[in-house]
């Protein structure tokens, strides 16, 4: 037994998933690139070198992680909110930018050695998630191009004798194909206005099930809705459009455990609750503190009997908490388990994403989780 706090990641589960992603078709091709900052592990990453996945960065910074970790740069495309501090270098080995705003694009004109193609990142002006703060369209989103400003990029373009022959667009993250199938739709009305994109990335953003009463999402039919889009574009343009992802989450949350041990169990009298405290919480694991998210949690013992707590990180923040109310970061909730004592250890399930890569890292002091694949 290792010593907790640690996260174990599931090689099987990673590559069953990816195996299930590229037997899909699209019909005038399919690409799957990882995104990684749902988790950037390194041996999460051999994992899906080796199976031929592509991946996304979502700063330079991610992308020379990847270089470091062995991947080659074509394999890398590049789509940030900062302005790479390694740009020439990232090019250089082949690392293909996705401008997300003029300034990048220009950005990539002034560089001394560049290719002739690039891609951009459109916001197309909707958005849509089933939690506000996974949607990353519409006025509200500050991810993107603006739509109404593609003409502009065009010609920055066009000037410097560049080709914009990949367009990317995300909403956000949901279940629903009808809203996919719309977004594609869209999205490619806007391609027919950049006549060398050859290539649409619709991003990731496909919905796990993390609590049993959550829908997740039936990638098969969102892709065949896209599919059935691209068809119809390329009937009414002879234009055939390849389609590409970058699912994060998808790939690597239910693959994910982080094992904790009970450190103390307090309560507050009668009236009030139970309170399991871990020898982890939001410097390791922050999505319940920052969404209100809900992850399956198990008390790892042979009790029959279950108690009502609330669980409780050990930093020294109010905010701690991993059983608050669904979708509501604010209000705590109590979670039936098995009665527990202290030293038991804990189980807290689909942390694959956005965990060990998104968390208050090193506050109160606290050491990192480890990290470890496991078969």
């Amino acid at each position: 037994m290792h010593k907790t706090p640690y996260y174990q990641y599931s090689r099987s589960k990673l590559k069953q998933t990816a195996k299930f992603l590229k037997s899909i078709k699209s019909p005038y091709g399919l690409n799957i690139k990882y995104a990684v900052k749902a988790n950037p592990y390194p041996e999460i990453i051999s994992v899906f070198d080796g199976l031929g996945l592509g991946f996304d960065a979502s700063s330079s910074y991610e992308a020379q992680h990847l270089l470091d970790c062995g991947v080659k740069g074509k394999k890398i495309s590049l789509s940030s909110q900062q302005s790479a501090h390694n740009l020439q270098d990232l090019i250089k080995n082949e690392v293909k930018l996705t401008a997300t705003s003029l300034k990048q694009l220009q950005d990539f004109i002034d560089l001394k050695q560049r290719p002739n193609n690039i891609s951009i990142r459109i916001n197309p002006g909707v958005g849509s998630g089933y939690y506000k703060r996974f949607t990353t369209g519409g006025v509200g989103a500050s991810f993107g191009i603006w739509h109404e400003y593609i003409d502009e990029a065009l010609s920055l373009a066009t000037k410097a004798r560049i080709k914009i022959d990949h367009m990317q667009i995300h909403i956000g993250t949901g279940t629903d194909p009808a809203v996919w199938s719309r977004v594609a739709k869209d999205s490619l009305k806007l391609i027919s206005r950049l006549p060398d994109v050859k290539t649409l990335n619709m991003g990731g953003g496909f919905k796990i099930a993390y609590h049993p009463d959550d829908k997740e999402a039936d990638v098969e039919a969102i892709l065949e809705a896209i599919g059935d889009e691209l068809e119809n574009y390329q009937t009414d343009t002879s234009r055939k459009i390849t389609l590409e992802i970058e699912p994060g989450r998808f790939l690597v949350a239910h693959a994910g455990t982080l094992l904790a041990t009970i450190d103390d169990i307090v309560d507050t009298g009668s009236e009030g609750y139970e309170f399991i405290r871990l020898n982890t919480g939001m410097n390791d694991f922050l999505r319940t503190s920052m969404y209100g998210a809900y992850h399956n949690i198990e008390v790892l013992n042979s009790q029959t009997e279950t108690k009502e707590y609330v669980v409780v990180g050990h930093n020294c923040e109010t905010g701690d908490t991993l059983t608050t109310k669904r979708d509501d970061a604010e209000t705590i909730a109590t979670r039936t388990l098995k009665k527990a004592s202290i030293g038991d250890t804990v189980a807290i399930y689909d942390a694959g994403a956005y965990c060990a890569s998104m968390r208050a890292k090193g506050y109160n002091a606290f050491p990192d989780a480890t990290e470890m694949m496991v078969d």
